[in-house]
């Protein structure tokens, strides 16, 4: 009966003697033969007389080196699919190991190997190659028979034909897992150097084609080899199945994850906003490496260092990125305050101001120091305040007044700006309530309430907004109509139905939703088309361009026009002048805000202007007084 052979290729005879006596046991239970060569040349002319199911071969040999000896192999069409596996003693050698992946390696191990790990991948190759020898033998049988039998043998050969199919079978499952002994890192799962190296080029491919950068998060364990002399290699092991374990939660299921060897892990973020993600990514492997690892009877405690690089400003290639990251991590290895670390110090010095921005709104928000001023929006027909704009401020201690604007876009913690627009709603619906209040106690009950419009800090509607926002509405008793959303199209991304779901909810509680900045880059005609809100408001670029010799007036006649014909009421953002007014007037816009009724006023200021009936433009209808 054939078996399969396996050949050792290796020039240093204790290696060699080594490395055979881990696979003597199973060759002498005839499961394989094992052949030996102390050299490339011996090599191949083994490869010229057999079949072999896989070589191990040793890479740095005098003479005909390993990579040279495997292109050898490859290029004789009796042996280019015979699976190859290096074994080499150089660790941290980057290039060699890129190297041999290229000339078709089916793996790469380092010295001391594992032994149940080279027995294991030696017996996959083994079996199939065993598998393909059986199936051989019966095809030729089945041959043969062929010549001989005919219609009366037709059952015989229906039973034959199902077990060639069942070999088939087996065989496919031998060669998957060949494939994942090959992309798999033995210990932890994660995807292995070779795995890696295919994904980030295949990231830089993408990249090059639809113009939208990745990043690159290199990581290292602190203090892992005190860990693994002091309480054992099953107590390291441990620990990086544990880590393993923390990087996969800490990441999207579309990032790739993958363990380099020893305590070195990479991950790879794709997708837009790379930089900003790959930062909070960052942030989040850092703190879920700081807490204390449960293993056996001790609690032990590591830190991870993690350098980031962005592709394609940090490096040309995959093998430059990578180095860059190596580079940046161990710069925030050796600056123990700051853990991540990016290639470019540049966006290390914009992470740091995001993390001071945030660090000092989240104390502004506990001290009281943000406060709302409105804005009041004027309604044209009757020169009545109909609502106002809920504008968020920030009283700094050292800048003064802040607009939301200037502030918001440093912050990345959604939990934080979350809790920014629970206050902001908070607020809002408080001041609803007052307003109504008053207007009962006034007997003008009869009238519409004033809207208050806020705008959200969050980058994207969620569902949790209404667990926030219609209780507090029910808590104050306001009225439908009371409360006002401002979302530009950036709100609107996202699943159809989801969001569908959440504005139909939203506005039949008497939630009224404003498309705002209608114009401008973050909104378009298709959101109007695709959703059916409430009001529409002209960007003020738009307002500013009346009366010019560029259509600007023609464009904002065309946007009211759009309006009426999809149901939805106009307002006008940043009027400032009358010419302004009057063309809006005539155009037939619904409502207006800007410096020229009013600024951003005090709760208190609103207030005291509502409580006149009419505001204060030039119209048939209107009074002809503007604010002092």
């Amino acid at each position: 009966m054939q078996i399969p052979k396996v050949l050792l290729v290796n020039d240093d005879q204790a290696s060699l003697y080594a490395l055979e006596s881990l696979l003597l046991e199973a060759a002498d239970q005839q499961v394989y033969e094992l052949m030996t060569a102390s050299s490339g040349k011996e090599a191949l002319r083994h490869v010229l007389l057999h079949e072999f199911a896989v070589i191990l071969l040793d890479v740095s040999m005098p003479g005909m080196d390993g990579f040279e000896t495997a292109e050898a192999i490859h290029s004789h069409p009796r042996s280019a699919g015979t699976p190859i596996i290096f074994i080499t003693a150089h660790y941290a050698d980057e290039i060699n190991r890129l190297k041999a992946y290229q000339k078709g390696a089916a793996d790469y191990l380092f010295t001391p190997v594992i032994p149940q790990i080279l027995q294991a991948k030696v017996a996959v190759f083994v079996e199939m190659s065993q598998r393909n020898i059986e199936l051989r033998i019966k095809t030729e049988a089945l041959a043969r028979l062929n010549q001989d039998l005919r219609v009366q043998r037709l059952q015989d050969l229906e039973r034959i034909n199902a077990e060639l199919e069942q070999e088939i079978k087996e065989r496919k499952q031998a060669e998957q897992r060949a494939h994942e002994l090959s992309t798999r890192d033995a210990l932890t799962n994660l995807h292995n150097r070779r795995a890696l190296i295919q994904q980030l080029e295949h990231a830089v491919a993408t990249s090059d084609r639809n113009g939208i950068g990745f990043a690159l998060l290199f990581l290292d364990l602190d203090k892992f080899k005190p860990i693994n002399d002091t309480y054992g290699h099953e107590a390291g092991d441990e620990l990086l199945r544990q880590v393993a374990a923390r990087l996969t939660a800490a990441v999207r299921v579309a990032d790739t994850v993958a363990r380099l060897g020893g305590d070195e892990f990479v991950v790879i973020i794709e997708g837009k906003a790379a930089s900003a993600n790959a930062a909070r990514v960052g942030r989040k492997i850092e703190m879920a490496c700081a807490l204390p690892f449960d293993i056996g009877s001790h609690r032990l405690k590591t830190a991870a260092s993690i350098g980031i690089a962005l592709y394609p400003q940090d490096g040309a290639d995959a093998q430059a990125l990578m180095k860059n990251a190596d580079t940046a991590m161990y710069h925030a290895k050796e600056n123990g305050s700051t853990p991540v670390q990016f290639f470019h110090e540049e966006l290390n010095v914009r992470e740091r101001e995001r993390e001071r921005w945030t660090l000092e709104l989240r104390k502004a928000l506990a001290a009281g120091q943000l406060e709302l001023r409105y804005e009041p929006q004027v309604d044209l027909h009757t020169g009545r305040i109909i609502g106002a704009e809920a504008l968020l401020y920030w009283r700094h201690a050292v800048h003064g007044p802040i607009e939301a604007a200037q502030f918001l876009p440093m912050v990345q913690e959604r939990a934080l700006l979350d809790r920014i627009d629970a206050w902001v709603i908070a607020q809002c619906c408080s001041q609803v309530a007052l307003w109504q209040s008053m207007n009962a106690t006034a007997s003008a009950a009869s009238a519409a309430p004033l809207c208050i419009w806020l705008n959200l800090a969050t980058p994207q509607l969620h569902p949790e907004l209404l667990q926030v926002l219609l209780p507090a509405m029910r808590k104050h008793g306001l009225a439908p109509g009371s409360i006002g959303i401002e979302l530009n199209e950036n709100l609107l991304f996202g699943p159809g139905d989801a969001l569908a779901q959440m504005l139909t909810q939203m506005q039949s509680t008497g939630v009224r939703i404003a498309l705002d900045d209608f114009g401008s880059a973050r909104s378009s005609l298709a959101a109007c088309k695709r959703w059916q809100l409430n009001t529409l408001k002209i960007d003020r670029s738009f307002v500013h361009g009346i009366g010019n010799h560029e259509g600007g007036t023609d464009i904002v006649a065309a946007v009211i026009h759009l309006a009426r014909a999809l149901s939805m009421r106009v307002v006008a953002l940043g009027v400032e002048t009358r010419q302004q007014l009057e063309v809006l007037q005539e155009l037939g816009c619904h409502t207006c805000q800007g410096a020229l009724f009013y600024p951003p006023l005090p709760a208190a200021g609103l207030l005291e202007q509502n409580s006149g009936a009419e505001s204060n433009i030039d119209t048939p209808n209107i009074p002809t007084h503007l604010p002092s």
